[in-house]
């Protein structure tokens, strides 16, 4: 089954994602946004800041006329989460929620960098200590431990799963799953042990030692990672040597033109730093696009 290759693949559907689609779609390459549209920060909230837009405005509102205008220029658009990433020669490789896979010439990271909390008791105290938000990062730490992951979406999972090569046993605890049937049937099919709960305390003195449950279930773990949400853009972009801001590393490093120390990755909007505004974001966004468009019509002529 042959691979879909795309010019450019935007990865988050906020403002700054869509204004590159726009941008990258007008400059006639083949254009795919990925994500959930009311995952978007903006989705939720209210403008009346923004220029040319009076009054106070609906952010779902405004996102959805955004893809609807992203749409007519031509860009595709697919509710999946990204789960990996790898570069071979000219293209990038995504591996996406469906099980299914494709290819880019250029690559725009658009995705918000805050990592959500449980607020739970316990949490704060233990963060680093047992606490973590990165799979990726940390997985390591935990060979032939007992450890839990906790989320309902494509992060949880798909870290519970990579977790079994490292942990003797993994838990995922959650009340429900909102994720592809292709990644719940390989959940499923896995080891990883399902618990219908939610975490309400975790428990430890200098170490995680165990987790109460909302069940009245106390769970004996090395471990707690909390995924809430779709894969995170830093565990995505430094899978293929991305550079962060060296003051915080919280945030993609980028020049004037969006672009990363990896030819053909750009990054825009909150992924790149405060201020964290929808007119900073489109901004980034319009320079994203154009500049990522540009840099794959060139590869695609050199192929």
């Amino acid at each position: 089954m042959s691979v879909q290759t795309y010019d450019v693949v935007i990865i988050g559907t906020g403002p700054a994602g869509v204004q590159a689609a726009i941008h990258a779609s007008r400059k006639k390459t083949r254009v795919l946004m990925l994500g959930r549209v009311e995952n978007s920060a903006l989705h939720g909230a209210h403008i009346e800041n923004y220029a040319f837009v009076p009054g106070v405005s609906s952010g779902g509102d405004l996102l959805r006329l955004g893809v609807e205008q992203a749409q007519r220029f031509g860009t595709e658009i697919s509710a999946e989460d990204v789960l990996s990433i790898a570069q071979a020669e000219d293209l990038f490789h995504l591996e996406l929620e469906g099980g299914g896979a494709i290819a880019a010439r250029s690559l725009i990271f658009c995705m918000g960098v805050a990592k959500k909390k449980l607020n739970v008791p316990g949490e704060k105290e233990l963060s680093g200590r047992g606490v973590s938000y990165c799979v990726d990062c940390d997985a390591n730490f935990y060979r032939g431990a007992v450890v839990t992951v906790t989320g309902d979406r494509s992060a949880a999972v798909d870290g519970a799963l990579t977790l079994l090569d490292y942990a003797a046993k993994v838990y995922l605890v959650a009340e429900e799953l909102n994720v592809s049937k292709e990644l719940l049937n390989r959940l499923e099919k896995s080891k990883v042990e399902r618990i219908h709960s939610s975490i309400k305390q975790i428990i430890g003195e200098r170490m995680v030692h165990s987790l109460l449950l909302a069940s009245g279930q106390t769970l004996e773990t090395e471990g707690v990672f909390i995924e809430l949400g779709s894969k995170g853009a830093l565990e995505l972009a430094t899978q293929i040597g991305v550079q962060l801001d060296t003051e915080s590393f919280k945030y993609i490093a980028v020049n004037r033109h969006m672009a990363t120390n990896v030819p053909g990755i750009y990054a825009a909007g909150d992924i790149v730093g405060p201020p964290y505004q929808m007119a900073k974001a489109v901004g980034e966004g319009c320079i994203a696009g154009m500049e990522a468009a540009t840099y794959a019509r060139k590869i695609r002529k050199e192929d």
